[in-house]
């Protein structure tokens, strides 16, 4: 079998997918049915979203901004959520984390493509204790740790032969150790929300939006407001 890039195959596909369009059905979100707490009401959708098989329904799309005003998009994982905010782990040094030294306020995106649903959210962004960030530690595959210490994450490398170089010799350092320690740069984020708005695809483009806001100067103390937005 041939490898040659097939032109005319790729341009038709291009075009087909430009061109396509899904009609998102009538599954409906009504202010009567929401939960009053947007927090709950994120639980039952992300609950539903794992049931229904969404591919890994914890994926957030995370947006943050730099310190020159550039924006930038990238996937995390969730990995905790109550009625504090939303906790991601990353390295801290890497560009996402110089972004929020400078500039901590972020968005989340669930894109829930399966179930024509989304959650989008925004509010100021803190690290986590550290207390908080070792226990998550902790619970990470062997693999994993050893893998976010080799990494300076978003920082050149010569080649990826270097890079799994230093993760053999790290292996080699740790052969036989199981408790390897969490690296200073390495940690958790919060992000104390004060707007969450809960998207759902219907016919004909009609979709419900459903935001809740609180006053973003007192993330704590503010109650929700609770609206609906046209699509």
């Amino acid at each position: 079998m041939s490898d040659a890039i097939d032109p005319d195959r790729i341009a038709r596909s291009v075009e087909h997918a430009l061109a396509r369009r899904k009609d998102y059905g009538e599954e409906r979100l009504d202010e009567a049915a929401i939960a009053a707490d947007p927090f709950v009401q994120f639980d039952r959708w992300l609950a539903e979203a794992d049931e229904r098989g969404v591919y890994e329904p914890n994926a957030m799309v995370l947006g943050t901004v730099g310190q020159d005003g550039t924006p930038s998009s990238r996937t995390v994982l969730l990995r905790g959520v109550d009625d504090r905010g939303f906790v991601f782990y990353t390295d801290r040094s890497s560009r996402k984390g110089q972004a929020l030294a400078s500039s901590p306020t972020a968005t989340l995106l669930f894109p829930w493509y399966l179930i024509h649903r989304q959650v989008i959210v925004t509010g100021i962004v803190a690290p986590v204790a550290d207390e908080e960030s070792d226990a998550y530690w902790a619970t990470r595959p062997y693999g994993s740790r050893i893998a976010a210490t080799a990494s300076r994450q978003s920082q050149p490398i010569g080649s990826r032969a270097e890079l799994e170089e230093r993760v053999r010799e790290l292996e080699e350092e740790y052969a036989g150790v199981e408790d390897i320690r969490r690296p200073d740069r390495w940690g958790g984020y919060r992000l104390r929300p004060w707007r969450i708005e809960f998207w759902q695809g219907r016919t004909s483009r009609l979709h419900d939006r459903i935001v809740f806001e609180r006053d973003p100067e007192a993330v704590a103390e503010s109650a929700w407001r609770v609206g609906r937005l046209q699509p």
